[in-house]
């Protein structure tokens, strides 16, 4: 089967969704995901601003250690496998106007960015993550890929958007106020795409399997942020672990940090994601959902030949167009 055959297959719908909500629900083994959380190591704990500003910036450190060891350790080619699905599920990316920007947030080692820089030949991406490994990673990807000119349209910069924001050259206030204004009707002012101070925003934004690695409580800074630097009309696409995947079930209960919450060994991040909770963070910010669905895969590994059953929230988000006054 070629790579082509397999992406078109690999990322179809194998079964029902409800089917399984029903086996994993009624099944006593795994009782324990669907129980409330109680976190025991914070219920005396008082709610100061700023002990929770402290405990946000060493849960970030943390975070990015986390990520930088992950990277690391997982530095060889074997661990890069490249997205081509991509611009199957999310077409959007190659039919998009030419020098249009895409900011990809968590961009790992670069298995997004590169079949998007492939497509599409005058794009430019834009490509954070909290890990400095990762970055590292995905620049050597890419150079190793020998694409035209993919020094001047890969452009990654360390940031964890959930705590400290995009920088400022993606999106000034200037830009974002003429946003709001045009979202309310009143006069729009042009983008300032050619001044110094900024790029005057971006057309798509990316967020492939990072949301799920972010602390729960941190999920709404950083879609907010995504919504900050799109242009009226622009869009995110969005894919990540969904609720009942077999990652999720395969994690033992003290691994629980949180409701659907769960911490790796290594201490990476895992949040599993209904259509429910996908659908009121992305509201919450301000986004329209154009597209929101479970996609439910059915492979088997090789190895062992046991049949696996993955579960991806698949969705698609705009922020609104200018309306006409």
């Amino acid at each position: 089967m070629s790579k082509e055959t397999e992406a078109a297959n690999y990322y179809s719908k194998d079964f029902e969704w409800n089917q399984l909500r029903l086996e994993i629900e009624t099944d006593p083994s795994f009782l324990y995901h669907l129980l409330p959380f109680i976190d025991h190591q914070n219920v005396e704990k008082t709610s100061k601003d700023h002990q929770n500003v402290e405990k946000t910036s060493k849960d970030s450190v943390e975070d990015s250690q986390a990520w930088n060891k992950f990277h690391t350790c997982h530095s060889t080619g074997k661990f890069f496998k490249e997205r081509r699905y991509l611009l199957k599920e999310f077409p959007e990316l190659a039919s998009c106007r030419d020098y249009s920007k895409v900011l990809e947030v968590g961009c790992g080692n670069g298995s997004t960015a590169l079949p998007i820089l492939r497509a599409k030949k005058n794009i430019v991406i834009y490509a954070c993550d909290c890990s400095s490994e990762a970055l590292d990673r995905a620049k050597e990807n890419i150079a190793a890929a020998n694409l035209i000119s993919s020094e001047h349209r890969f452009c990654p910069f360390l940031c964890d958007v959930s705590t400290s924001g995009f920088p400022k050259w993606l999106a000034c206030s200037s830009c974002q106020e003429d946003a709001v204004s045009c979202n309310k009707g009143d006069f729009y002012k042009p983008f300032c795409l050619e001044n110094s101070c900024c790029i005057g925003g971006v057309d798509l934004v990316t967020m492939i399997f990072t949301l799920s690695a972010l602390p729960h409580n941190r999920m709404p800074i950083a879609i907010r942020e995504c919504f900050s630097v799109l242009k009226p009309g622009g869009m995110l696409l969005f894919r990540d672990y969904g609720l009942y995947d077999m990652t999720m079930l395969r994690f033992d209960p003290e691994q629980r940090v949180g409701y659907r919450e769960y911490m790796r060994s290594d201490g990476t991040r895992s949040y599993f994601f209904s259509l429910e909770s996908t659908r009121d963070l992305f509201a919450s910010a301000g986004f329209t959902e154009l597209e929101l669905e479970y996609c439910c895969v059915r492979s088997t590994n090789r190895r062992n030949g046991k049949i696996m059953r993955r579960v991806w929230v698949h969705g698609k988000f705009q922020k609104p167009k200018c309306s006409q006054s």
